[in-house]
């Protein structure tokens, strides 16, 4: 879920259907403007796009799979890991397809089921995301700051809990948001100004009032993204503080990598959302919107497994085992 502050509270009227709801025709599917404005940049765009897609899909499912197979992986860290890229798949996968069938056609046409099916898949994986990553650092400022009692804190049991949780939370957060928006009357126009179904540009192609749809947004924004960005803050100001009071240098080294590819994900993933959707209505931008689109939907699913791959000396020996290209 995203920090969608920008939105209009209240859109009593669509300006252009003024009048009752009853003589209106309702919209059955959308057009995704994508990034028709730029033609002359669509091979360029789709063979990057296809790129992207294809080594998420490939590093995910490689992450996956040494996790799974490799017993000496068995550990909080990478159950969460392994979390974190089915995540990436479903995240990526409700949104490539289209995009790139977009980029190859005149006009991109998605019906209103598939509509709200891909709105819920990405909140769903999103909103997943930004709470897994906030488990993730509390997983890391157990093992760094209560080393001796890590196996008692994260237990199996309590990081499967943990894991379902997020996945049944944001499953249900994800199903009201979608289920607000199929209360909703769509009268045209009905090209929406991205390249996929996303809250913000569709609420303001609403033709009914969106004032429920936005107070549970920011409600909704206020937890996932304020609130778990604090969390995440004050976690790693204990593990900064507990590094610090470290007498060796190699203890330093050591707590430290065992954070760093995390931080570097969760600074990557806030930078895109933040970039995206901290910023006042008069200020909207649907090109900036694409931008960030891109960074969240596609850039950091795919950077996520390398990041974790080249950073991590277990992940890297677990897949030359299964692997021999992956062996240096």
């Amino acid at each position: 879920m995203k920090l969608w502050v920008k939105i209009l509270l209240i859109v009593p009227e669509h300006p252009l259907h003024p009048g009752t709801m009853s003589n209106q025709t309702m919209v059955t599917e959308f057009i995704l403007q994508g990034f028709s404005e730029h033609p002359e940049y669509h091979v360029l765009l789709f063979s990057c796009f296809l790129s992207l897609y294809s080594v998420a899909l490939t590093g995910n499912v490689l992450i996956i799979l040494t996790i799974t197979f490799n017993t000496g992986l068995h550990t909080p860290m990478y159950f969460f890991l392994f979390n974190l890229a089915t995540m990436d798949i479903i995240c990526t996968s409700s949104i490539m397809p289209k995009a790139l069938e977009g980029l190859v056609s005149e006009k991109s046409f998605i019906s209103y089921g598939d509509c709200m099916a891909q709105l819920y898949f990405l909140t769903w994986s999103a909103s997943s995301e930004l709470l897994l990553l906030t488990v993730m650092a509390y997983d890391r400022y157990a093992a760094i700051c209560h080393p001796l009692h890590y196996s008692t804190i994260m237990s199996k049991a309590f990081c499967s809990k943990l894991a379902t949780g997020v996945w049944v939370l944001c499953a249900f957060n994800s199903a009201i948001h979608t289920g607000l928006m199929l209360h909703l009357n769509f009268c045209g126009p009905n090209v929406i100004t991205h390249f996929f179904c996303e809250a913000p540009p569709l609420l303001l192609l609403s033709c009914s009032s969106t004032y429920v749809n936005s107070v549970m947004i920011v409600l909704a924004d206020a937890f996932y993204g304020i609130l778990n960005f604090l969390m995440t803050l004050v976690s790693y100001g204990f593990i900064i503080s507990s590094i610090l009071k470290m007498r060796t240098s190699g203890g330093k080294q050591k707590a430290f990598s065992t954070c760093s590819s995390h931080l570097i994900v969760v600074c990557m993933y806030y930078t895109a959302v933040f970039y995206a959707y901290i910023s006042p209505v008069s200020s909207y931008s649907a090109e900036k919107s694409k931008v960030a689109g891109v960074l969240y939907t596609m850039l950091s699913p795919t950077l996520n497994p390398l990041i974790y791959t080249l950073r991590n000396k277990e992940v890297k020996a677990a897949l030359a085992k299964f692997f021999p290209f992956f062996r240096s």
